[in-house]
């Protein structure tokens, strides 16, 4: 499912379950080690997906885990994101010479709580958002809107090392060829990619769920000049 918005040789590994083979390795338990029963399931598996991903590449199984600001710690020149969500786990990793980062995010093809909107999309979304609603009522443009954005933090923070917030990214989505475009709303100077203000990515809705993939290679080195 996630393969169909990656590039090709993108690794991916996913699961509908969590099957009973998951299980953590000795460096990646104690980072869940008072977390409940489904937490610690959820974590095993991503890994689990991770690590059959890697032998994808050609890569030996070993432990991803998760470093002091909880990011997963990937073994070295490979670039990776890790997602899960009721009835979803999935990984996807590439070789750096392939591209610099990628994010991905899984969510379930559901309105977000009533309110949410709100606080996850900037003022100059709403209106856009609000056509997009008439144009395809098909889609939960919130819960688009909200995996987008995940996905785009994961594929900027591993390059900049910066935490962004849901008002730091305006996105304007086509809902013809299913991609986005999402304009970081703060410097982003990376030594591998150099200036990073401009993203783009890819979505599909498949089986009730909601997928959303960024992708970060040399020919995003472009910035806005907005900052």
């Amino acid at each position: 499912m996630l393969a169909k918005i990656l590039p090709e040789g993108v690794a991916v590994a996913e699961f509908l379950c969590d099957p009973p083979e998951a299980r953590p390795y000795p460096q990646e338990a104690a980072a869940v080690a008072g977390a409940v029963p489904e937490r610690r399931l959820e974590y095993a598996t991503v890994r689990h997906c991770a690590r059959l991903a890697l032998t994808q590449l050609g890569l030996p199984p070993v432990a991803v885990p998760s470093g002091p600001d909880r990011a997963p710690i990937w073994p070295a020149d490979i670039a990776g994101s890790m997602t899960h969500c009721t009835g979803y786990r999935g990984a996807a990793l590439a070789p750096v010479t392939l591209l610099d980062s990628i994010g991905i995010d899984a969510e379930p093809h559901e309105p977000l709580p009533d309110g949410l909107l709100r606080l996850i999309a900037r003022p100059d979304e709403l209106p856009g958002l609000a056509a997009l609603r008439s144009a395809r009522p098909d889609v939960h443009w919130d819960r688009l809107t909200f995996s987008a954005k995940e996905s785009v933090y994961k594929a900027w923070y591993p390059l900049v090392r910066r935490w962004i917030g849901f008002e730091d990214a305006s996105l304007r989505f086509d809902p013809v060829a299913e991609t986005f475009t999402a304009t970081v709303h703060q410097a982003g100077e990376s030594v591998a990619v150099g200036p990073l203000s401009v993203l783009t990515g890819r979505w599909r809705i498949v089986r009730a769920l909601l997928l959303t993939a960024v992708v970060v290679t040399g020919q995003d080195r472009r910035c806005t000049g907005d900052a």
